[in-house]
């Protein structure tokens, strides 16, 4: 690694590990010999179910291919690489995923390393523990918990902030796995080691974190490159088909925040109000400004989710412009008479839902919304039971039930409901609701987050 005196080069190499990234892009980036080779790995866009499940949203497949480019690279410079939020929700069953993927490679391509993993779930008597002390308190707009919420829990995992990936920075490690992730941590943590300001390196690695999404046109498989300096930070893209323009990164700085100058985080939050950003060249921009301002307490986010029964959907459409013109008729119509069918049959604890594409399909949850007309529907019958033979028959029968359901002004006998697939149903499994997003209180920030050292020998 080069010696680090007044700049620090990151590379981003995708927005999420197996998103993918140019080849061209990454020799690129290789080419500005960064000190540090970064992806954040992980989400909570997909919703709960890959966290409750243990299992990846992204292909293992294509996360092989982005750590077998990553990791050589990195060993052949003698820089770090860095993995967080493992698997996509950075669970126990995720982050030994991607360990099995990476010894894969090792084996493979003949690499020995020195491995540092970061875990991140959480044992329920800690959080109970915590919890009866007062010590965890809800993150808007979820509701306070109770011993019973853990106890629900599949699992509950809790991010990561920079702390743990400096530890292992500082023992040596070559390549880190860290469960799931504070995001912009893994970017600033060598950084940080190296005595950087600390607003900068976590603001540039909020950016970063989606690698080229912040820049225009953006892109999720495509990467960027972060330049620390001692009073400011530049972001450049790799690709000559995309620039970074203040613009695409200011408004990348707010992505996913509900407040436009405070960006919270473990220990403390971003201020922004004295940020500038100022266009460097066609591709670069310059950002300097921003403020940390710590809190007197660290709390680390918890999330946790539980099972709460199988699904069963079916997809059809529409096209009769009469059944168009009554389909809010015609759904509470169908859900009566599902309700009156089982209400003495015992399933009585069942979600029915009909999301009608091409009116409100994407809006519907929100009232005001303008229901303008289309030519033509689909319709998502979605059923969620205690069991998946359940979901089954409740699916099934509204299903059977709208496919001939009479209505005014009806002039055909025939089916109301063109089927794209046989079998009409999909059988989805279970399902699972995030029932805990909470703060916890913590007096040490790795505490927490246990790490362990395997040594990689693929070439035995």
């Amino acid at each position: 690694m080069d010696k680090i005196t007044d700049e620090i080069r990151v590379l981003s190499t995708t927005a999420i590990l197996g998103y993918g990234f140019p080849i061209e892009s990454f020799k690129e980036g290789m080419r500005r010999k960064p000190h540090v080779i970064v992806a954040d790995a992980g989400s909570t866009d997909p919703g709960p179910y890959y966290l409750g499940a243990g299992q990846s949203f992204t292909d293992r497949n294509s996360v092989k291919r982005d750590l077998s480019i990553m990791i050589p690279a990195g060993l052949k410079a003698k820089i770090p690489v860095i993995v967080g939020t493992a698997g996509g929700s950075g669970g126990s069953p995720h982050v030994k995923l991607t360990i099995d993927i990476i010894k894969e490679i090792a084996k493979e391509r003949k690499l020995n390393f020195k491995l540092a993993v970061i875990e991140s779930e959480l044992d329920k008597n800690i959080v109970k523990i915590q919890l009866k002390k007062g010590k965890v308190i809800p993150l808007e707009p979820a509701k306070p918990i109770t011993a019973k919420d853990v106890d629900e829990s599949v699992r509950i995992v809790a991010q990561i902030g920079e702390e743990p990936y400096i530890k292992a920075l500082n023992a040596g490690a070559d390549v880190i796995l860290a469960g799931r992730s504070y995001d912009p941590a893994e970017f600033a943590a060598l950084p940080l080691k190296q005595g950087f300001d600390k607003a900068l390196a976590l603001h540039m690695g909020k950016i970063l974190e989606c690698a080229a999404i912040a820049a225009t046109p953006g892109s999720g498989s495509d990467c960027l490159m972060g330049y620390l300096r001692r009073d400011c930070f530049l972001l450049s893209t790799l690709s000559p088909a995309r620039k970074c323009t203040t613009l695409s990164v200011a408004a990348h700085t707010l992505y996913e925040k509900t407040n436009p100058y405070i960006l919270p985080g473990p220990g403390g939050a971003l201020d922004l109000r004295g940020t500038t950003f100022t266009q460097v060249n066609d591709s670069t921009v310059m950002v300097k400004g921003t403020k940390f301002v710590p809190t007197e307490k660290y709390f680390v986010k918890l999330e946790g989710a539980r099972r709460i029964g199988y699904r069963t959907f079916s997809v059809a459409g529409i096209k009769d412009p009469v059944m168009i013109e009554n389909i809010d008729e015609i759904v509470q119509k169908v859900k009566d008479r599902v309700k009156d069918n089982f209400g003495t049959y015992g399933i009585k604890n069942f979600y029915l839902d009909f999301k009608i594409y091409g009116r409100n399909g994407v809006m519907g949850i929100f009232s005001g919304i303008d229901n303008r007309k289309a030519h033509e529907l689909a319709v998502i019958i979605d059923a969620v039971a205690p069991t998946q033979e359940q979901a089954d028959t409740i699916c099934g029968f509204a299903r059977s039930t709208m496919l001939h359901m009479g209505y005014e002004g009806r002039i055909s006998t025939a089916g109301n409901l063109a089927f794209p697939f046989s079998p009409s149903d999909a059988h989805m499994g279970a399902v699972y609701e995030f029932n805990i997003y909470h703060l916890m209180e913590v007096k040490d920030p790795a505490e927490p987050f246990p790490v362990r050292y395997i040594k990689i020998n693929g070439r035995k």
